[in-house]
């Protein structure tokens, strides 16, 4: 990682992740926060939101992020980054806009923002630059000074990202019993998005056939069943699927679906799978129903032995990941010389996103892009 110091010209770290229900209450109007001019009625939402009620009314993603808090404010001090880090979420609190104008009041004016999706997509990069665009646009007509955003890079393949994955799928292998582990199949698993959202993922030459969003997720699992062969002996046959689909059923979206996929290997004779959500940063609500309630009940259905592998959430690798991307981008600002730190085939993301990367599905501004209003 890299070894520079000071995070000039940035006073301030945003954490800028999705929010959940943090009680029963919460469950249909955070859903109705989440689908927004839609109008989906009130009893579509409640049946949408069984998954929340099967666990309290209670997403996991906040109390998560309030431990990648905690993790941020301890790297930064064990190693004398004096920046200050607040945490905003899209759709529920703490609201985005509320927290851009707490720090606006402290006194901020040039911010870094590291959002909790590691990957090219339009929901998982344009969409929060809208977001953030929205609220700058509230704060500016309530009379307050603007700051800059930016939004730091896709992570996806920063070793302090891939190297605590590859330690789950490890840990996940060795939970298995012994006359299963050495024929165990990797399924990486991801959300599934539309199959025209992930062909226009990422900058305009890379569009076509799952666009960077696939192409991402690709070499990152490459990455994983390397260093799990390098460590084992074994190389583990490995397949990247989806999950979570809530989409219309004529539109197309990413297959195969995990399920699916499990009754496929338990037809083909695999002995036992390890599941590894490489597209998610913590244990939130997808993971925890869509793998290990519902995927988790399929392979008990089929007699087929399946691990878990864990996300990343906390870990102090990732933290110290954070620090690193904050400290190269504060680099680049300086024109400073800077050797970004990527695996893999891709190399690092794009520090400014260019126009045409992962377009919006109707004309909306958005910050920290190459064409942006802030």
């Amino acid at each position: 990682m890299s070894d520079l110091r000071g995070p000039a010209p940035y006073d301030a770290l945003l954490l800028l992740s999705f929010g959940g229900p943090e009680g029963p209450d919460d469950v249909v109007p955070f859903l109705a926060n989440v689908t927004r001019g839609r109008g989906i009625p009130e009893e579509r939402l409640k049946e949408v939101g069984k998954h929340y009620f099967l666990f309290g009314g209670v997403s996991p993603i906040n109390a998560q992020n309030r431990a990648l808090l905690d993790a941020l404010r301890k790297d930064f001090a064990d190693h004398g980054l004096e920046l200050p880090v607040y945490w905003g979420n899209r759709n529920w609190a703490p609201y985005l806009t509320d927290t851009l104008r707490e720090m606006i009041t402290d006194g901020h004016r040039r911010i870094a923002v590291l959002a909790t999706s590691a990957y090219a997509s339009y929901s998982g990069c344009r969409q929060y630059r809208e977001n953030l665009a929205e609220s700058l646009s509230v704060l500016e007509a309530e009379g307050l000074p603007v700051p800059r955003v930016d939004k730091l890079r896709h992570y996806f393949n920063h070793p302090g990202f891939v190297r605590p994955m590859v330690d789950g799928v490890l840990a996940s292998l060795a939970d298995l019993p012994e006359d299963v582990r050495a024929g165990a199949h990797l399924a990486f698993t991801t959300h599934s998005i539309p199959t025209a959202a992930a062909d226009t993922s990422g900058p305009v030459e890379t569009h076509g056939d799952g666009g960077s969003y696939v192409a991402e997720h690709l070499d990152v699992a490459r990455l994983i069943t390397e260093a799990v062969r390098e460590e084992t002996g074994v190389d583990h046959p490995w397949q990247l699927v989806y999950q979570s689909r809530s989409g219309a059923p004529h539109i197309p979206w990413l297959e195969p679906d995990i399920c699916d996929h499990l009754e496929t290997l338990h037809a083909d004779g695999v002995p036992a799978v390890v599941m590894a959500p490489i597209g998610f940063v913590s244990d939130h609500m997808e993971v925890l129903y869509d793998l290990d309630t519902e995927a988790t009940a399929k392979a008990a259905e089929l007699g087929l032995p399946v691990r878990r592998s864990a996300t990343v959430g906390a870990d102090p690798r990732f933290a110290a990941a954070v620090r690193d991307l904050l400290l190269e981008r504060a680099a680049v600002e300086q024109e400073r010389p800077v050797t970004p730190c990527a695996l893999g085939s891709l190399g690092p993301s794009h520090d400014l996103c260019p126009v045409g990367c992962c377009p919006a599905r109707a004309l909306k501004p958005a910050a920290a892009g190459a064409d942006s209003p802030f």
